[in-house]
């Protein structure tokens, strides 16, 4: 059995019905999860039991726990401060600011391993150009090369979980000012005005990132689709040359930058034709139904491999311990102590 190419997602704190029949298509191969899903650590690990449980094989149940504005799960986990703060960590001293981000993509990826939780989608690695609100203190830096150092100190702390890291969004969203959840962004700048958003990608294609998510953003002067749905970025640019042989994510394909493209199963297709191994629909219950009832079954065992090699790793990892570990608890010391430390303010 493999993993299909679709990842959904649910209503509440347990599985209905409905949901639990959606886990037993084919065409399901992941569940993210969100803010609703969540009332406290025994809740979400019961929840994450019951969605392995339901499904077979086993689906990948992912979140976004970045940090910052985007920490879906809260009392409980550590707070983790935004990926701007860690910049300033880096332009105050270089290696602190390098071990903190190790040791919070440690801390988020531990506890959410310690739930059930199989994957985040972080890091967040475009660049903070000034313009996307979206992004915003979600960007480590303005510079690609922090940026780098930064994202792959964050990597090996997942990695240190055995989580695997999802670098976002391809080939970068920094260089817009519209908001992909409500229009389409469009970037006009040409190829070359592109190469310091596309350098951390690349970097991490090298570090050995194992997956990315594309961005819902039109670059007009290179390739007249959206890049979630184009066959160029998704394979002649990210696939051919910065050679990645990793996992490929849409953004959620409900989106208001997609409003163009059709329906959300017409969606799914093209973003599974351009080159994703997995597409999301998120908010629309009755879309991600339509799309499994329409799309075709298989995408290739390529792709299969691509997703199993998103399973978290380290077997030795038991749930419901964390806590008492003391590597859990000398870290979240360590970075209570750093927040509580006023920062200088610094542009970047």
């Amino acid at each position: 059995m493999t993993l299909g190419p679709l990842m959904i997602d649910l209503e509440g704190e347990s599985l209905l019905p409905d949901e639990r029949e959606r886990l037993r298509s084919p065409l399901v191969g992941g569940v993210i999860l969100f803010t609703r899903n969540y009332r406290d650590h025994e809740q979400l690990a019961a929840l994450t039991a019951e969605i392995h449980a339901a499904s077979s094989p086993e689906v990948l149940i992912a979140v976004d726990q970045e940090g910052g504005r985007v920490q879906r799960f809260r009392d409980g986990f550590s707070p983790l401060p935004p990926a701007r703060w860690f910049g300033h960590q880096y332009d105050l001293d270089p290696a602190l600011g390098r071990r903190l981000a190790r040791l919070a993509g440690w801390l988020m990826a531990a506890e959410l391993r310690d739930a059930g939780v199989d994957l985040s989608f972080a890091p967040c690695i475009d660049l903070d150009r000034g313009l996307s609100e979206v992004i915003g203190d979600r960007a480590f830096h303005n510079d690609p090369d922090v940026i780098v150092q930064l994202a792959e100190s964050w990597m090996t702390g997942m990695r240190d979980a055995g989580m695997a890291a999802v670098a976002k969004h391809f080939p970068g969203h920094g260089g817009v000012v519209s908001d992909s959840h409500q229009e389409l962004p469009v970037d006009q700048r040409e190829y070359i005005d592109l190469a310091e958003d596309i350098s951390p990608f690349q970097r991490l294609v090298a570090f050995g990132v194992a997956g990315i998510m594309v961005a819902h953003v039109r670059y007009p002067r290179i390739d007249r689709r959206i890049a979630s749905l184009s066959p160029y970025w998704l394979q002649t640019e990210l696939r051919q040359n910065l050679g990645f042989s990793g996992a490929v994510f849409s953004d959620d394909l409900t989106m208001g930058a997609l409003a163009e493209a059709g329906s959300i199963p017409e969606r799914a297709r093209q973003s599974l034709a351009a080159g994703a191994d997995m597409a999301l629909i998120c908010n629309d219950p009755e879309a991600a139904a339509q799309t499994i009832a329409e799309l075709p079954a298989d995408t290739g065992p390529a792709s299969h491999g691509r997703l199993a090699a998103m399973r978290p790793r380290r077997p030795d990892w038991v749930p419901g311990k964390l806590q008492a570990g003391e590597q859990w608890q000398a870290g979240v010391t360590e970075l209570e102590a750093a927040l509580a430390r006023p920062v200088l303010a610094l542009d970047g």
